[in-house]
């Protein structure tokens, strides 16, 4: 069951811990002000950004149960993915234009689960350029607005599954669980590139953070109606 919302003064003393379906286009920061702003509470933050195209699971704490935000932050994930061969672009998804198409001639069902196949394990990934990493005190989607190319540390990160779900050439889905810190559109793009024709990342929603599943998640219209129902938003 969708977790409930907590009375007004519960929430006040303790918080609450939520799980919200983050919709298309809204940042990970625009569901936090949501919520404070539904709930009436000052500290609010959420353990694992989704980029603006995402969608779904963001874990959401309040009050004093922010405090406890890094337990769920390390947790593995899984998420839904589509990819389009046959092209790169900067963001390494749909947010910014293909700068470089390719043919996808000769790229085979059989060749993309063969290098899908490789990608399964503990490896390093680079964080892409437009991402929230800082470095310098700024985030680095900072630097690329300006055309400025950073370098960027490796991290090591755990591939623990990739499923692929379809395969209609020039897109591919799948579904991958993976460990903190994945970019699964520098996946996508290191898959490209493996694949010698590119690919950047179309769709993706998360569907799970540990043992916390989407479909125990609300939308923000259903918490704007729990709150209004409860007497504590508008």
């Amino acid at each position: 069951m969708p977790a409930a919302i907590p009375d007004r003064d519960a929430r006040l003393a303790e918080g609450a811990m939520l799980l919200v379906d983050k919709p298309k286009g809204w940042t990970s920061f625009d569901v936090v002000n949501k919520i404070r702003g539904l709930l009436h509470v000052r500290r609010v933050g959420h353990a694992g950004t989704l980029d603006p195209m995402a969608t779904g699971l963001l874990i959401v704490c309040t009050g004093r149960k922010t405090r406890e935000i890094d337990q769920f932050v390390g947790l593995d994930k899984e998420y839904e993915a589509e990819l389009l061969l046959g092209g790169r672009t900067a963001s390494f998804d749909a947010e910014t234009p293909v700068e470089d198409q390719r043919s996808i001639e000769g790229i085979t069902e059989e060749r993309v689960c063969e290098v899908f196949a490789q990608f399964v394990g503990l490896q390093q990934q680079i964080p892409p350029m437009w991402s929230a990493v800082k470095v310098k005190g700024k985030p680095l989607y900072a630097y690329a607005r300006k055309g400025i190319e950073v370098e960027r540390k490796p991290r090591d990160v755990n591939i623990a599954s990739i499923v692929l779900t379809g395969i209609d050439l020039p897109r591919v889905s799948f579904t991958v669980t993976c460990s903190k810190g994945t970019y699964v559109r520098a996946l996508v793009n290191d898959i490209g590139l493996s694949l010698g024709c590119g690919a950047y990342l179309t769709a993706l929603r998360r569907t799970r953070i540990g043992t916390f599943v989407l479909g125990d998640a609300q939308t923000i219209d259903q918490l704007s109606l729990a709150c209004r129902d409860a007497g504590g938003g508008q």
